[in-house]
């Protein structure tokens, strides 16, 4: 809800920040405050600026106030990962001086920057992926997309959708290893989405260790992480697959082409562990289901004939 967003803001931006994204608000995807400048509302097909009050000191104080619930120490474990998880499932990114010690971040101080990400959940998004992923038994899925593409809530509805009790044929129990909560988005451990009566949360775990404790404790059927991309987390993936689970995970890609460029992951496309890779579009076909891929690169288009999906391959790279 708005309301969730707006009280982050201070009661004089409040009204203004309402006036201006009003009945859009469905199409929000990020509101950018940044201090001594205009405030940024990017909409899925156009981007729009609050030219005044400019926030200054206050307001950044103001913010993280709310934020924190007046607690930066409690938060402090989030503020140095710079990020925050809000009510709602919003995810609050924070920018500013990096204090550094070993070469690791230990805190952003001050901060002036931040980027507020809308959480959507859309009932439904799916659908048109779930023949590619489950046709009589699941695949190991890799959703491809360039940032903002909607890959995280194209997997939150894949995850609903595979662990509804509702859904007999394909009830599976679904472990999330959560890194950044944004899936779940859970709040002091309570998902804020709907991901289905069958799913259990690891949340702000690191993915390479989330997914062996799953594992070892959760005995899940599938696996659901966001944008994977180190060395650590191939090798859980792989770890995860000769143990007979099913992974479904996101990657930064804007093409199969970008994908077979990422180094780090080049070890389980040459085990060819996953079976399909969906590539999301971008724009104006935010959440659009581009192209399908199986493990070989080749192109999948399903056609429905006869009440049957028939599959129909062609080379990816005509």
């Amino acid at each position: 809800m708005m309301n969730e967003i707006l009280r982050l803001f201070p009661p004089s931006f409040q009204g203004r920040i309402e006036g201006l994204v009003g009945y859009r608000w469905p199409q929000l995807q990020e509101i950018r405050v940044r201090i001594h400048q205009k405030i940024e509302f990017i909409f899925d097909s156009s981007i729009c600026w609050l030219d005044e009050p400019l926030p200054d000191k206050k307001e950044v104080i103001y913010i993280l106030n709310q934020l924190s619930e007046y607690s930066l120490y409690r938060m402090e474990e989030e503020l140095r990962n710079g990020f925050i998880t809000i009510e709602g499932g919003h995810r609050v990114g924070i920018a500013g001086g990096i204090i550094t010690a070993d070469k690791k971040v230990k805190a952003i101080q001050p901060v002036s920057f931040f980027n507020i990400r809308i959480a959507k959940q859309k009932k439904g998004c799916a659908d048109i992926l779930m023949p590619y992923i489950y046709d009589g038994a699941y695949h190991h899925t890799m959703i491809l997309g360039a940032p903002q593409s909607g890959k995280t809530t194209m997997v939150r509805d894949i995850c609903r959708q595979i662990a509804s009790e509702t859904n007999t044929s394909r009830s599976k129990k679904v472990t999330i290893v959560d890194e950044r909560s944004e899936i779940a988005a859970s709040i002091r451990g309570v998902p804020q989405h709907d991901i289905g009566v069958r799913t259990d949360v690891l949340d702000a775990c690191p993915k390479a260790e989330g997914m062996m404790m799953a594992i070892r404790t959760l005995s899940p059927d599938i696996l659901i992480v966001d944008e994977i991309g180190t060395e650590k987390d191939v090798e859980a993936i792989i770890e995860a697959s000769q143990a007979g689970v099913k992974v479904i995970c996101t990657l930064h890609a804007g093409s199969i082409a970008d994908l077979y460029r990422r180094l780090s992951i080049q070890k389980i496309l040459q085990e060819s562990i996953f079976e399909r890779f969906l590539l999301l579009g971008q724009g104006r076909k935010i959440g659009k289901l581009i192209d399908a891929f199986d493990s070989e690169g080749k192109k999948i288009s399903l056609k429905q004939r006869g009440g049957e999906v028939e599959v129909d391959w062609r080379a990816a790279f005509n």
